[in-house]
């Protein structure tokens, strides 16, 4: 409860946050979106991460003790996914559409490093939530049948004494995986590791490769 509280609640806030942000700048700087003035839709996007750091900050308590405390985690983090793509798909159509020439470069790259990082903080809350069964799991329990194999699981002489995975051990994984497209110190031991390192890979991908590389042509 307290690494959810103290770690896993500000990382959805500070998402929502960079959210509510973009949709601020969109609005003050009249930039469009499919030829129109969509700067709400980040604030669509931001919704789930609110919801999820409320949950997370003042309804962990009642969900620990609830038989589907990690169920209902994983569709808020579902939810979370779910919006990101829709935003980063909203980015990449207003690219490609008649109306992308009028986007600017300043706005790409605000708004493709604000989808990127907001991308690898959900995952780093994703892969928090999945590895060992959860955190409520991995504080129960020792670390059995892990789902991603740290440096310190190959080397425990090199590991300080009691280390285990905290969430910023996974965010950096995140974030490594996102700029690299593959896994770095960290590897994926099992099939639905593989598969959300493989869907931030892509949407980051799509993120970098489109959106910031044409930014970065068109910028005056």
């Amino acid at each position: 409860m307290r690494e959810a509280r103290d770690d896993a609640a500000p990382f959805a806030l500070a998402a929502a946050g960079n959210l509510v942000a973009l949709a601020l700048v969109s609005r003050h700087a009249h930039w469009e979106l499919l030829g129109h003035r969509l700067w709400w839709v980040w604030l669509v996007v931001a919704g789930p991460y609110v919801l999820l750091s409320a949950t997370l900050l003042f309804g962990l308590g009642r969900l620990v003790r609830h038989d589907r405390r990690r169920e209902i985690v994983i569709g808020l983090l579902a939810l979370v996914w779910a919006f990101n793509v829709v935003g980063v798909l909203v980015l990449v159509a207003s690219l490609v559409s008649r109306s992308g020439t009028h986007l600017t470069g300043r706005q790409l790259l605000f708004s493709g490093g604000t989808m990127w990082l907001t991308d690898a903080i959900a995952f780093g809350l994703a892969f928090w939530e999945l590895d060992c069964g959860g955190p409520v799991a991995r504080a129960l329990a020792a670390r059995v049948g892990p789902d991603f194999q740290f440096p310190q699981d190959e080397n425990p002489q090199l590991a300080r004494a009691g280390w285990s995975p905290r969430l910023w051990d996974y965010f950096y994984v995140s974030l490594t995986n996102s700029i690299a497209f593959s896994p770095t110190d960290a590897m994926p031991l099992t099939r639905p590791a593989k598969a959300l390192m493989a869907a931030e890979s892509t949407l980051s991908a799509i993120t970098v490769l489109l959106v910031a590389a044409r930014a970065v042509n068109i910028l005056a």
